[in-house]
């Protein structure tokens, strides 16, 4: 038994300190996963919080053929979808920067190139915010949280083969996005 399956017997053994310990394992992981899928630092703590409680709620479910932050992640992404879908609306570039932050950049290049960065960046979350949700949802899952094909199959409850032709075709769909701002150049 690993750690992490010992911290969810204790839990449903009624052991709230070994829940803590998950929560504090990935609560910054999720919520930074989080604010790429809102795009909103203060929907994403909601959204994180929420998951952390039905997970907690339903931990006796958790059937263990997945990891913890998979099972996690996929109530977490649910919840995020659900209040996507209430608000209907675009977040603008403006509110995205407010919300979120910037992103990092290296701080070994010269200023130009962080500052091509921070725009590519910038044109990026722009074209995310112009796809479907699958295909926002499956970039994000892929590139931004680095899941496997196996991962994002579960999360998204899909198959490993709708996975592969989904994100195909949401890697296209972005960079056909991608290309119609005049500033992208994919070159740099």
């Amino acid at each position: 038994m690993n750690d992490e399956e010992e911290l969810i017997e204790l839990a449903l053994g009624g052991n709230s300190g070994s829940f803590e310990v998950l929560v504090r394992r990935y609560q910054d992981r999720l919520y930074t996963a989080m604010i790429s899928v809102v795009g909103s630092t203060e929907e994403a703590e909601d959204v994180v919080q929420e998951a952390f409680i039905q997970a907690y709620l339903k931990l006796d479910t958790f059937q263990r053929n997945s990891r913890f932050f998979t099972w996690l992640y996929r109530i977490a992404f649910n919840f995020a979808l659900a209040r996507r879908r209430k608000r209907k609306g675009l977040v603008s570039l403006d509110e995205y920067r407010e919300n979120a932050g910037q992103e990092p950049t290296a701080s070994t290049n010269g200023p130009e190139i962080r500052m091509r960065r921070t725009e590519d960046v910038e044109l990026v979350h722009r074209a995310l915010a112009l796809l479907t949700e699958d295909h926002r949802a499956i970039l994000v899952l892929r590139e931004m949280e680095d899941m496997s094909y196996e991962d994002i199959a579960e999360v998204l409850d899909i198959s490993i083969g709708t996975v592969r032709s989904r994100l195909n075709r949401a890697r296209f769909a972005l960079k056909a996005q991608l290309e119609k701002f005049p500033d992208w150049n994919p070159e740099l």
